[in-house]
């Protein structure tokens, strides 16, 4: 309801501006106040205005977003599909990539974890590229560092079977979690522990943050399929049918 009242504001003071152009300096303050009892009782009658412009305000937002997102991807086309610091599962030679965005303290993020899995199982020719997003605090920022080291010592199919058991570990993912996640796979641990501390580690959880930033990611799961980036848990239809549409023709809509 608030988001609504704001919107509805918003909407106000642009249908304001359109009353008062550039050149309404030249209007007196009666002929303004005139203006403005017109706007007013317009408004008033017709509330539904109100929304209309919300709704076409929205939409103009969404498209200025999706233009500056996939910008954004084409200028970061290297370290977003073929970065040093990132897991490759699924199809290592698939013809379609699919990155995600993910933090392992994200409940969306685990509930999405299936519809991940089902998804590289219908789609062989699919490339998924794991991103450590850790945005909800230190104990996720401590998680990425250990799965970041990880990746040092396992790889594929092995570190996709880490990455699973440690996203849907229950209560707060730490390192001590992902620690035991990498010593139950039998991992090296003195050289997780001392990999985990190597510069590389900040070094790619880094440039993720900054990528994400380019991209204008508001949270996780975030994907980028093709052309376009994909914010939040849109389960797996709204994901096969854009891998598709990719494979198909080389963007999410053809």
């Amino acid at each position: 309801m608030f988001d609504l009242r704001r919107k509805a504001i918003f909407a106000a003071l642009s249908l304001a501006a359109f009353a008062f152009p550039a050149h309404s300096a030249e209007f007196n303050a009666a002929q303004k106040a005139e203006i403005e009892a017109i706007v007013h009782s317009y408004l008033v009658e017709h509330p539904e205005v109100l929304r209309e412009v919300s709704v076409e305000l929205e939409k103009r937002q969404k498209v200025e977003e999706a233009d500056l997102r996939g910008h954004a991807i084409a200028d970061n086309k290297q370290a977003l599909f073929n970065s040093p610091f990132q897991a490759v599962v699924g199809n290592p030679k698939g013809k379609i990539t699919l990155v995600e965005f993910f933090d392992y303290n994200c409940g969306y993020c685990k509930r999405a974890l299936s519809d991940l899995v089902n998804l590289m199982k219908a789609e062989p020719e699919l490339r998924v590229v794991l991103k450590d997003f850790p945005v909800l605090g230190p104990n996720s920022i401590e998680a990425a560092q250990v799965a970041s080291a990880a990746r040092k010592q396992i790889t594929g199919d092995k570190f996709f079977e880490f990455h699973q058991k440690l996203l849907m570990t229950h209560g707060p993912v730490g390192r001590e979690q992902a620690l035991a996640v990498a010593k139950d796979l039998g991992l090296d641990m003195d050289k997780l522990q001392k990999d985990s501390k190597d510069p590389s580690i900040h070094a790619g959880i880094e440039e993720v943050m900054k990528m994400a930033d380019s991209l204008a990611l508001t949270g996780t799961p975030s994907y980028v399929v093709g052309d376009e980036a994909v914010v939040g848990a849109v389960g797996m239809a709204e994901l096969k049918t854009k891998v598709d549409a990719v494979g198909k023709c080389g963007k999410t809509v053809c």
